[in-house]
């Protein structure tokens, strides 16, 4: 299912704050991702993955960045996610059943910071639109 305009309005209005705080919303994304798929490691064997670590948290910026970018072409996703999704399936072979576990987190993280005031609808469009980015993502490797 496509995201709606008002899926595009949500999705825009919360990741301002995400967007502000990129190398810290990254950090705890990645930071639940290993500890909750610890298989996701492997794809990161060369970096200092401790939490200070200044290569996770270069990572972490680039995943809310690259969202960030998504987030700005709503109408144009492939467009804006084709290189990434190259990248993700040729050069670092990311199997797709990744994605969903890091949009997990990412919704987790979301929810974790909107302290309860997280309205259902609001967390359905997020998720919609994490859904879309994976979707184009994971398309070359069909």
């Amino acid at each position: 299912m496509g995201l709606t305009e008002e899926d595009k309005q949500r999705v825009r209005a919360i990741w301002v704050p995400v967007s502000r705080h990129a190398e810290a919303v990254g950090v705890e994304v990645l930071t639940r991702l290993i500890a909750a798929h610890p298989t996701t490691k492997t794809y990161f064997h060369h970096l200092d993955l401790s939490p200070d670590s200044a290569q996770l948290k270069a990572l972490g910026k680039k995943v809310v960045d690259a969202l960030s970018c998504a987030v700005e072409n709503l109408d144009d996703l492939p467009g804006a996610l084709g290189k990434l999704s190259e990248l993700h399936a040729f050069e670092l072979r990311v199997s797709p059943s990744s994605f969903e576990c890091l949009n997990h987190c990412i919704l987790v993280t979301v929810g974790a910071h909107s302290r309860g005031s997280l309205d259902p609808a609001l967390l359905l469009s997020v998720d919609k639109f994490l859904g879309s980015v994976a979707r184009v993502l994971t398309s070359c490797h069909r």
